[in-house]
């Protein structure tokens, strides 16, 4: 089984930094409440952690 992470966007974008919201939109984020499933690699792990304050993440075998 491979390992996956599922993002779920937490907080609005709106007064934060163009370059935070670059990265939401690159997860495929774009409401609060949208939910995606993500591999499981640094790049990924990357990006959450530079909108941690904006997104719950959980680990899950997909």
């Amino acid at each position: 089984m491979t390992r996956a992470l599922k993002i779920t966007q937490t907080k609005s974008v709106i007064s934060e930094k163009q370059n935070q919201r670059d990265t939401l939109r690159s997860l495929g984020l774009k409401k609060i409440g949208q939910t995606v499933v993500r591999e499981d690699t640094q790049a990924n792990r990357g990006y959450v952690r530079a909108v941690a304050h904006l997104v719950e993440v959980e680990e899950i075998d997909a």
